[in-house]
């Protein structure tokens, strides 16, 4: 006697499945997300040399007072975990764009600093980068859908679980 291996019903489903439009919706939102990060990261390395990790960290460096920030708020602003960070952060200090600083008011934390290098690298690459933004993005939607794009966005963002970027055992509550 030949056993037939039990198959998977979706109809039987406790969660329903997305209808057509939702399927399609999503699809689209998951397409357009890739292509848009994946055009401008090939754009920004072509044309600057950096990565969009180095760009996504040397940003918020660069506007920092003394262009000097915790690690922490370095990695919150970019919503890195820290092995990540670290990770990025040393190849980049490999290349001379940031320099690791010991916290003179927390022995416990340290700093990430912006070199002269890594502030000429970000200024030449910045015109380029928001260029292929406005291209890529702004350009191809209205004032009305740039708003209407935002404020989804927005609440979107206001529906996801607050995530906790540091997660190593026995961190400091503002690690």
């Amino acid at each position: 006697m030949i056993r037939q291996q039990p198959t998977y019903d979706w109809r039987m489903a406790d969660t329903p499945w997305l209808d057509a439009r939702e399927a399609h919706v999503w699809q689209s939102y998951r397409d357009a997300y890739r292509e848009l990060s994946i055009a401008l990261e090939n754009r920004l390395t072509a044309n600057s040399g950096l990565s969009g990790a180095d760009y996504a960290l040397l940003h918020p460096l660069s506007n920092a007072d003394d262009g000097v920030l915790r690690t922490r708020d370095l990695g919150r602003s970019v919503g890195w975990e820290r092995s990540r960070l670290s990770h990025q952060v040393s190849r980049m200090e490999k290349r001379g764009l940031v320099v690791r600083e010991e916290c003179v008011s927390d022995a416990r934390g340290s700093m990430v600093r912006i070199t002269p290098a890594g502030r000429q690298a970000i200024e030449a690459a910045a015109p380029d980068h928001v260029d292929a933004v406005r291209t890529y993005l702004f350009d191809k939607l209205s004032p009305e859908e740039q708003d209407l794009l935002g404020g989804l966005c927005d609440r979107i963002l206001a529906g996801l679980p607050a995530r906790d970027l540091c997660r190593v055992p026995g961190a400091p509550a503002d690690c």
